[in-house]
């Protein structure tokens, strides 16, 4: 499929930019520090001990520091929202970028691992070597006690902080693979809040000073024969001296080795000071009480909550972090705002579906009397009995953007439906405020009761816009992609989706070839929240040539 330069641009130019720049830095400490340690005088009696692996291990620890400073802020959810808020520093162009912090803390992750298994190669290299080339002339520069010393032994005894961060990592790594995070949400939190422990860690195994400088370079210069040493150096070997070797080839005084000041911690001082920072304020903003002011089931296993808050404020797109103590002291749930607090209505709502072992568990805490039914609702009076919930956000998210294009695509899969409809209740309190002029909105459901979680919010926007005489202002496109068992939105309030109800899944490219023809030398935001699969078509669409000289800017939302 052709690509559009313009929407290529729009969509892959930034974050691409952003990627090679991360790569060339990466590659840069590396070489800066590879060859720091193959022709340094300080490192000279070293490398002559160690070979490459000592370049090796130390090029590749400089590489880890870089990274395992730059993991932390993708992180700092708070910072990024209070960034992405910023619209007189950051255009929206750089507020896109934000976006893709999820995506860079899992390239950093990435390279983190990888590096890992280099260090660690090296590492064991370098132990082998130490045992192997133990050195009597500079009996402080060895690692190992005595020559031919097993190397286990050398890594046990000076490596056990390694060992242990090298256990972390990989039940990190392990546990943030898409089955485990989707199949056993509890397992990746829990395993990935090792980090703490990762990092004090990190800070004792620097402390270590295993490889050792040599500090009298001056008085003493590398590879120089001793003063009482009187066999001078021939032809040959004076022209494979270094330039410092060939000035001053006599000792004056024996090598002195001493071990590096740690470096590491200078790296992640500060991304440390920040997320600890961070963590602090969200802790204390977390303990503010919310009130549970309505719970609604619904069709399909989906729960809508309303909570109150003194002082809550968000914008449509944002979520929130929901924890429940009853159910887990420590484990929180990313869940879009369906509903935002207004002048009006200090309420704000989530829908959740109840897949997993959180969610059923909090269900039950909800519903503790009841079966699973459709349109099950707790009065207010009812409110004692609601389980204690802790909120902690709003953060920002892709979604936010939805109301700065004047054209606008937003295609929703089942519950990726949420981020959608709090922009549905911002546009039913007032339009006419936003740039937002026309607004596409593509639901595509397994079953048809899914669609009643918003429908009667799809109607009243619907008759609103009529009676406002704005009827092209709001496209609804409904799909329903399973037929099995099929049945009619029957009730006569629903009238105005009826006729909007397709059954099958979309056509994607004659639905953005109708839209690229109506919106020519147009700018049009494309929103997604659902399935990878949605999602990759979007995006392929997104950089494709319509022959409409129409930008679509691909925008995802995905918690996974």
């Amino acid at each position: 499929m052709a690509l559009s330069l313009r929407s290529w641009v729009a969509n892959e130019a930034s974050k691409n930019f952003l990627l090679v720049l991360w790569l060339a830095v990466n590659a840069v400490v590396f070489w800066r520090t590879f060859m720091l340690y193959c022709s340094a005088p300080q490192h000279y009696y070293l490398h002559q001990m160690l070979g490459v692996s000592l370049s090796v291990s130390r090029a590749s620890a400089s590489v880890l520091n870089l990274n395992c400073c730059l993991v932390l802020l993708p992180m700092c959810r708070s910072t990024l929202t209070l960034l992405r808020g910023s619209h007189k520093v950051w255009a929206r162009g750089g507020r896109r970028v934000l976006d893709q912090s999820r995506k860079f803390h899992s390239a950093c992750g990435t390279a983190i691992c990888i590096f890992s298994v280099l260090h660690v190669s090296a590492h064991l290299v370098n132990a082998v070597n130490f045992s192997v080339k133990f050195s009597d002339d500079f009996p402080s520069l060895n690692m190992a006690q005595y020559r031919g010393q097993d190397p286990r032994v050398i890594i046990l005894t000076t490596g056990v902080t390694g060992v242990i961060l090298v256990l972390i990592l990989f039940l990190m790594l392990t546990a943030s693979t898409h089955c485990i995070r989707v199949g056993s949400f509890e397992i990746f939190w829990y395993t990935h809040n090792l980090f703490i422990l990762f990092y004090i860690i990190l800070m004792v195994h620097v402390l270590g000073g295993a490889l050792k400088y040599q500090s009298n370079t001056d008085a003493h210069t590398p590879g120089c024969q001793p003063a009482n040493h009187s066999q001078q150096p021939s032809s040959n070997q004076q022209a494979e001296l270094s330039p410092w070797q060939q000035q001053k080839h006599v000792c004056k005084e024996e090598a002195r080795f001493q071990s590096h000041f740690p470096e590491t911690w200078l790296w992640v001082l500060a991304p440390l000071c920040v997320y600890c920072a961070e963590r602090v304020c969200r802790y204390a903003r977390c303990r503010t009480p919310v009130t549970i002011a309505c719970v609604t089931r619904h069709p399909c296993d989906v729960i809508e909550l309303h909570m109150l808050r003194d002082g809550f404020k968000a914008k449509p797109g944002q979520y929130i972090l929901l924890n429940c103590p009853s159910v887990s002291s420590f484990e929180s749930h990313p869940f879009t705002l369906t509903m935002c607090p207004t002048e009006k209505k200090k309420t704000f709502g989530i829908h959740l579906r109840v897949v997993g072992d959180w969610t059923e568990r909090f269900a039950q805490l909800l519903f503790p009397q009841t079966s699973s039914g459709d349109d099950v609702i707790l009065p207010i009076m009812q409110q004692q009995n609601y389980p204690k919930v802790c909120v902690d956000g709003p953060f920002g998210s892709a979604s936010e953007e939805v109301l700065s294009y004047e054209r606008c695509v937003c295609v929703a899969g089942g519950i990726g439906v949420t981020p959608f409809a709090c922009v549905l209740h911002t546009l039913l309190d007032g339009w006419r405020q936003y740039k937002l002029r026309r607004l596409y909105f593509v639901w595509v459901c397994r079953e048809l009761q899914a669609f009643h979680w918003f429908a009667d919010l799809l109607c009243n926007l619907h008759h609103k816009l009529w009676q406002e005489n704005r009827p092209d202002y709001l496209n609804i496109r409904l799909y329903l992609s399973n037929n099995s068992g099929l049945q009619h939105l029957c009730e006569e309030r629903y009238g105005a989706l009826c006729s909007r109800l397709v059954i099958g899944r979309p056509k994607w490219k004659l639905l953005f070839d109708e839209i690229g023809t109506a919106n020519q030398n147009k700018r049009v935001g494309v929103f997604c929240c659902g399935p990878k699969g949605m999602s990759r078509a979007l995006h392929t669409l997104c950089n494709a040539n319509q022959h409409t000289h129409t930008t679509f800017e691909f925008n995802n939302e995905s918690f996974c």
